[in-house]
């Protein structure tokens, strides 16, 4: 198998921003004091890899839609205000992974979050160099695989993979039609995949793989 380019999920696989998230939540929610729910980190690495309106409804069941998405509106805007000063946690030797990994391949982002979530990793983390493109749910509606096939489509990519943590990044490469790498030091535990990392930089390790080649 030969790759001609990379793509990414972002939670789980290139940073983990839940203490931020949660930061933000409180921001939130201090302004509604007849919610008594406390978002934490466990709340929050369960929607991890979902969809920002399914993300509401677990988060807040017993209240109506409007009012959840009331509730979201301004938890993304504080989430973007916050994320894009502080940033989150950047998995071990990443930034070094990635300035090796582009020098051979092309590198993008697809990830299932609210428009505006990618550009706040790329600013507080100073990164987007490294990257030639990335969509979201955020922008497009669409689901994770059909986003990967609009990423592929929109750059011309011929032989992709994607990387992620979750069961859900995992279909969406099966959706795209693309090789799955699980980044198993993520949020998720998943069973079917093409090839398993266990920390960011082994990608250059797998990269250099005798089946895998630019």
């Amino acid at each position: 198998m030969s790759i001609d380019s990379i793509i990414f999920d972002l939670d789980g696989t290139l940073w983990n921003s839940i203490a931020g998230i949660c930061e933000a939540w409180k921001t939130v929610l201090a302004n509604y004091p007849n919610i008594t729910t406390v978002i934490t980190p466990e709340d929050m690495e369960r929607c991890m890899g979902l969809p920002m309106d399914e993300i509401r409804k677990r988060l807040f069941p017993d209240l109506d839609e409007k009012f959840q998405i009331k509730l979201l509106e301004e938890f993304c805007e504080t989430e973007q205000v916050f994320l894009g000063e502080h940033g989150g946690i950047l998995f071990p030797k990443l930034e070094e992974t990635l300035k090796e990994l582009s020098k051979k391949y092309k590198l993008f982002i697809v990830s299932n979050c609210q428009d505006g979530y990618i550009q706040c990793f790329f600013k507080a983390h100073n990164l987007s160099e490294y990257f030639d493109d990335f969509e979201c749910w955020g922008a497009t509606g669409l689901s994770k695989g059909e986003n990967n096939k609009l990423i592929m489509k929109r750059n011309k990519l011929k032989k992709p993979i994607y990387v992620g943590d979750t069961n859900g990044d995992a279909e969406s490469a099966k959706v795209a039609g693309i090789p799955f790498v699980y980044a198993s030091y993520g949020f998720g535990n998943v069973e079917e995949y093409d090839y398993a990392i266990d920390s960011f930089e082994e990608l250059l390790t797998l990269s250099n793989h005798k089946t895998i080649t630019s």
